[in-house]
């Protein structure tokens, strides 16, 4: 049985501002943390998530699946943890020099507990090899690509993915010239295993999915100057601070 997603629409369609002209979208943690009837539907959501047998589903619906199941959580966990200027702030994890909450186990998925780390280092990057999984996994950072304005579903999968794809390398989050140079997000250096393992295909990875403006720009860049990610809290309150 394909798992129901509606709740998590309901709940984005809500609480999340989606950005423009680059700007990430963002969404409303003390909104959501202030509303007992918002907070039970996403708990229920992931419970009805922890039901599914993810082998049942078809490799698409299981992205999906998997997707939404570890932005949920990472709204869940930072909503109980709210207010919290950067979502590393949330030390949970296990082990004495634990940043963040990653790695503690958070769900149980088909006799499985699982972490954020499982979800994401464990099942999407090994089992599915689709680099695309790292613009559509959030993990609550203004730097990170955009928590998606609807959930992921295994119908339109690739065209969702590749418009992810488009928007955050077109973002100066993604990729951005200053004084000619390159700067590119730290996701492309930290897990450049996922593009091609090299710079260039990291520089291959961006030129793929580049607009025109930043493709143009790109034609004759031969390496990346730097890489830089902004960790702060992806929370619409700091639009009301003009942040």
């Amino acid at each position: 049985m394909t798992p129901d997603h509606d709740p998590w629409a309901r709940l984005l369609q809500s609480r999340l501002t989606e950005g423009e002209d680059g700007a990430p979208n963002r969404f409303d943690y003390g909104g959501l943390k202030a509303s007992p009837e918002e907070r039970a539907a996403l708990k229920a959501y992931i419970a009805s998530l922890e039901t599914v047998d993810p082998e049942a589903l078809s490799r698409d619906e299981a992205f999906a699946f998997w997707v939404n199941l570890y932005n949920a959580l990472t709204v869940e966990v930072v909503v109980e943890h709210y207010p919290v200027a950067s979502i590393r702030d949330i030390d949970i994890s296990p082990g004495l020099f634990s940043n963040g909450p990653w790695g503690r186990k958070l769900v149980t998925v088909d006799g499985r507990e699982l972490s954020l780390d499982d979800i994401e280092h464990g099942i999407l990057r090994p089992e599915f090899g689709d680099s695309r999984v790292h613009y559509a996994v959030n993990c609550a950072s203004v730097g990170c690509p955009d928590l998606a304005a609807e959930p992921y579903r295994g119908e339109g999968l690739d065209a969702m993915l590749d418009a992810a794809a488009r928007a955050y390398v077109n973002s100066p989050r993604g990729a951005r010239f200053e004084g000619g140079e390159l700067t590119a997000s730290s996701i492309f250096k930290w897990y450049m295993k996922d593009f091609g393992g090299t710079e260039e295909g990291v520089l291959a990875e961006l030129r793929r999915y580049a607009g025109s403006e930043l493709r143009g720009k790109l034609e004759n860049v031969e390496h990346v100057a730097s890489y830089d990610y902004d960790w702060s809290l992806n929370d619409t309150a700091e639009l009301e601070n003009g942040k």
